[in-house]
């Protein structure tokens, strides 16, 4: 039996690609607001939630602005863009094995609730998750990655000593060890990380196939 039952997944840049679809729609809400970012729009600006991010590349905290280019980021991502979504290599496999072992798997993301169920349904995915957490599921909204990882071990019961989080930012380890559960950092996404953000407790997996036998063995 693996050590670990119950897994705890991010998203972008751990099991999917999703920068084309987000950074396309970054540029679209701000080129119909007709306002120059102040910071560049590329993979590194992915990973906060999308209104943090706004105010990063706006370099602004008025709430009417943020809402503008909220919409039109919406308007664009949740119709269509999220279709550009891709897959890692290996990652629906992994998945696909992870679930057949038995094991319960869950998401914990940043990533709105809405396109995140929009994207599982496009990569047929969705079936191999058993709970799906965001930061917007709730109402007054979260306030951050290791609150919602809390939020989902105590509605579900879920034994830290059987539990595990696999993400690609520093922000996934802080948050794990902010609830005691074991971190495995996927190295092939775009938020790989670096040696020195590396906690020396952290994990590595280099492929979804490294990490399916990393999990499965305990």
């Amino acid at each position: 039996m693996p050590r670990y039952t119950h897994i705890l997944f991010d998203l972008d840049g751990t099991l999917i690609d999703s920068a084309p679809a987000i950074l396309a729609s970054f540029r679209n809400a701000f080129a119909e607001a007709r306002i120059t970012p102040v910071v560049a729009i590329d993979e590194s600006i992915i990973g906060p939630p999308l209104l943090e991010t706004l105010q990063i590349l706006s370099g602004s905290h008025d709430k009417a602005l943020i809402d503008t280019l909220a919409d039109g980021f919406k308007a664009g991502y949740d119709s269509e863009g999220y279709r550009q979504t891709a897959a890692y290599a290996g990652v629906g496999d992994m998945l696909e094995r992870l679930k057949n072992a038995g094991l319960s798997l869950s998401i914990a993301t940043n990533k709105r609730i809405f396109p995140t169920r929009l994207i599982l349904d496009h990569l047929g995915w969705s079936a191999y998750f058993d709970h799906l957490y965001a930061l917007d599921l709730f109402a007054p909204r979260l306030p951050n990655k290791a609150a919602m990882i809390a939020r989902l071990m105590t509605d579900h019961a879920l034994p830290a000593d059987r539990s595990i989080y696999i993400g690609d930012r520093s922000e996934d380890g802080e948050s794990a060890d902010a609830n005691t559960l074991p971190f495995i950092a996927a190295t092939w996404g775009y938020g790989s990380l670096e040696p020195t953000e590396m906690a020396a407790h952290w994990r590595v997996a280099n492929t979804p196939f490294d990490l399916a036998d990393a999990l499965l063995a305990g």
